[in-house]
């Protein structure tokens, strides 16, 4: 199994432990090694699949405004954690490769092998929610024919970037290709560099 591989039959593990309760307070027991790499990946999907259900909650046009908004807040924070998971991968990438000897015409690949698996564990969640809307009993012929289209352009998509994030880590570990991580700036998340924070601070 190459780790791409991996990674989805991770990721397929935590959305269906997820949906067990499909509630998202619910707590989950993480079945992987503390600190291990296969444990990072779990709780990345598990941060994606509470957030995608986060996203369909806010959308309900009688929402509550002042639970929406602590949804919105709540989701906020979901996605700094999330950044900072990837993040955390993309750290243990650069520390694995980092005595491989760059070849004199390597090329600079523009997204970082942890984004690229983030694209992945969204995928794992797309393709379960697919399936789920072409099983329904309830839809139409036309809208289980359509979800059907979509679902086999989802499987084709996640063969297509599984096959990439593998070519991109056997290509960097040849020195072929190398990496280089960008911390997100997320300047509206830091009470320094967001106008509206710092300058509620003198008030």
């Amino acid at each position: 199994m190459t780790f791409a591989e991996k990674c989805n039959k991770i990721f397929d593990e935590a959305t269906v432990a997820y949906h067990v309760t499909d509630d998202v307070d619910a707590e989950h027991v993480n079945p992987y090694e503390a600190g291990s790499i296969e444990a990072v990946l779990w709780d990345k999907n598990m941060i994606d699949a509470v957030q995608w259900h986060l996203e369909d909650i806010i959308r309900d046009p009688e929402i509550d405004p002042v639970e929406a908004l602590a949804i919105k807040r709540r989701i906020d924070r979901s996605n700094q954690d999330r950044t900072d998971m990837v993040e955390e991968l993309d750290s243990r990438f650069l520390d694995k490769y980092k005595d491989v000897a760059v070849e004199a015409d390597a090329t600079f690949n523009t997204e970082s092998p942890a984004w690229a698996i983030d694209r992945l564990s969204i995928l794992a969640l797309k393709l379960y929610h697919m399936e789920a809307e072409v099983e329904r009993t309830d839809a139409s012929a036309e809208h289980i024919a359509r979800c059907r289209a979509k679902l086999d352009v989802l499987r084709q998509q996640r063969a297509d970037l599984t096959a990439a994030i593998d070519r991109l880590l056997d290509d960097i570990a040849a020195g072929r290709r190398y990496m280089r991580v960008y911390r997100q700036m997320k300047m509206y998340n830091d009470p320094e560099t967001n106008p509206v924070l710092y300058g509620s601070q003198g008030k």
